[in-house]
């Protein structure tokens, strides 16, 4: 059984820096990608970070693209999310997932795996 346990969420002010974590266990994660979703109050989940397995191709959204680096564990079971210069913007909870496939940040496929989220704070 896949499990993805994320961590690092957290209240911080404007400008402030967090670091999101994810472990994976159950199986190895060979193929595809894995990567970071948010869901802000009222609004739909959406896309943030990926990082491929193969290769270590980052895609980022726009919205977040040169302020957040993903990065993953040697061992290719974690990944993580740094988050600088914090926006209220970024306000949400954060849910890791693996197992998708990705082409680009417009074009992000439906993850096999998803964590139970950790939720960001960001106060103006």
């Amino acid at each position: 059984q896949v499990q993805l346990v994320e961590s690092g969420g957290g209240l911080v002010q404007a400008g402030g820096s967090l670091r999101l974590s994810c472990a994976a266990s159950g199986r190895t994660f060979n193929s595809y990608s894995m990567g970071w979703f948010r869901q802000a109050p009222g609004k739909e989940r959406e896309f943030v970070a990926a990082i491929r397995w193969s290769g270590g191709s980052t895609y980022y959204a726009d919205s977040v693209k040169g302020r957040f680096t993903i990065s993953r564990g040697n061992a290719k079971n974690a990944v993580y999310l740094q988050m600088p210069n914090l926006k209220p913007e970024d306000t949400a909870v954060y849910y890791c997932a693996v197992d998708f496939g990705i082409t680009n940040a417009q074009d992000v496929g439906q993850p096999g795996y998803w964590g139970k989220g950790t939720l960001v704070t960001v106060s103006s």
